[in-house]
């Protein structure tokens, strides 16, 4: 006949339970949110076998107490929590005018919008010199021209360490752009160029122990594809598709993204009468419906990027991220850019902004956030063709807003104080997920108190 079980070494066993479920929950939350601190499983192990019922309980519940301010200190930092600017969310810093602030001023402006990713079109010995000690990332060119040089494995070497090691990591260089739209090019023989150069740039970081912090790619436009609607069609050219399978396969191999310039305007300029205002300016609308994959979309850029997923998948590769690296509106046109108004750019960028702030993805992989980079930071006087090349900018050269967006910055680069403000509808979105963090650890420190009553 079994002997009923100890009421105080049950009472045992359920303390220690509830703690190390509690634990196991904290530790889960730290892994989730990328939270620098970790306990070993082989610590655990060990203190199992060297303490005591009792006391292995409460240093379990010792070390989870440890785990929840920590978390409180991350989620309430400015760095880390509620006041931490939309990770996701990037901008495009050109440089052709002869009216531009300077790199110092444009940092400032930055900075008062708590926007901490840039992308330059070369590599500018001031920005980057000027860049240095801030929280921004930078993403640098390899200018078209330079490809041909870049063959040579040497002079890659000899371009990083002149233009990217003397910096880093001072400056926070996080991926260097190989080009601009070498697919799709006039000069078709640059295409030859781009996966040599893009090998021996990456080489050239490995060989000075910097591949682990800086991603190459090469940004592409959308008419690199052949197909694109529905977004389940998406294919690439055949024209390109063998040196696409190359460099494919070097992104799969790196871990690097994809990088998509996506212009759902150029769409509705082309063909105002048939594609909705609505949808490419992400207002409410009926949207698309996939007819193959059944998935809705509401909106013209999320259709542009999953085209591109379908595309690269294809190819025979999946897993590889794809990010947005130039997405705008022109505020201003000539007389045959139908849609190139400061009232559609405004809504344009907005809504982006707005979804940026809920860390949306795509209808295809609705769990990845979209990284997304704004064209541009700055109307630029000196840009070749049509007017509305010259009226991309969120911000006048005087660091003006070109119009309002949302970003609460004033019109000088010296408003510290200035953060994204939105309308209603993304700030009820914001308030609601902190609030579901407040009462996650309201309970966790409920809980807490609890376990440290029952000893």
């Amino acid at each position: 006949m079994l002997k009923p079980l100890d009421p105080k070494i049950f009472k045992q066993a359920k303390k220690r339970i509830i703690t190390v479920t509690l634990y196991l929950v904290l530790l889960s939350i730290s892994i989730l949110f990328q939270f620098p601190f970790r306990t070993p499983k082989i610590l655990l192990l060990c203190l199992s076998h060297c303490l005591s019922l009792n006391s292995m309980a409460l240093l379990l519940s010792r070390i989870a107490m440890i785990h929840i301010f920590l978390i409180l200190f991350l989620t309430f930092s400015d760095n880390y929590g509620f006041l931490r600017g939309i990770k996701s969310l990037g901008i495009n810093y050109g440089q052709v005018g002869n009216n531009l602030p300077q790199p110092e001023n444009v940092l400032d402006l930055l900075i008062s919008l708590k926007l901490t990713k840039a992308r330059i079109y070369d590599t500018n010995p001031q920005i980057l010199t000027a860049f240095s000690d801030s929280n921004v990332e930078l993403i640098v060119t390899v200018e078209n021209q330079m490809l041909a040089v870049l063959m040579d494995p040497q002079q890659a070497l000899q371009w990083v360490s002149t233009h990217i090691k003397p910096y880093f990591p001072a400056t926070r260089i996080t991926g260097i752009a190989v080009g601009n739209e070498v697919f799709t090019d006039d000069d078709t023989t640059l295409l030859a160029y781009l996966v040599p150069a893009v090998v021996n740039i990456h080489s050239a970081l490995a060989q000075l122990g910097l591949d682990r912090y800086i991603q190459v790619s090469t940004p592409n436009s959308l008419a690199v594809l052949a197909e694109s609607f529905p977004p389940s069609a998406g294919t690439f050219k055949t024209e390109v598709s063998g040196v696409m399978s190359q460099f494919l396969h070097f992104l799969s191999n790196t871990k690097s993204p994809f990088w998509i310039n996506a212009y759902p305007y150029f769409s509705y300029k082309d063909k105002p009468d048939d594609i909705p205002l609505d949808y490419v300016l992400f207002k409410p609308n009926s949207g698309m419906v996939d007819p193959y994959t059944k998935l809705h979309y509401d909106n013209m850029l999320y259709a542009q990027v999953d085209a591109v997923i379908f595309a690269i998948a294809r190819m025979g590769f999946n897993g590889i991220e794809v990010r947005v690296s130039e997405t705008g509106w022109p505020s201003k046109g000539d007389s045959d850019e139908v849609g190139a108004t400061i009232e559609n750019a405004a809504a344009y960028n907005k809504n982006i902004l707005r979804r940026q702030l809920n860390s949306e993805g795509t209808p295809l992989r609705p769990h990845m956030r979209l990284e997304v980079y704004l064209f541009a930071l700055f109307n630029e006087d000196l840009k070749p063709g049509p007017t509305s090349e010259r009226n991309y900018g969120l911000f006048q050269p005087d660091c003006t807003m070109a119009y309002n967006v949302g970003l609460s910055a004033l019109s000088s680069p010296s408003t510290p104080s200035a953060s994204i403000s939105l309308t209603s509808s993304a700030t009820k979105d914001t308030n609601t997920e902190s609030l579901a963090y407040y009462w996650m650890f309201v309970h966790l420190l409920t809980f807490q108190v609890f376990i440290r009553r029952a000893y």
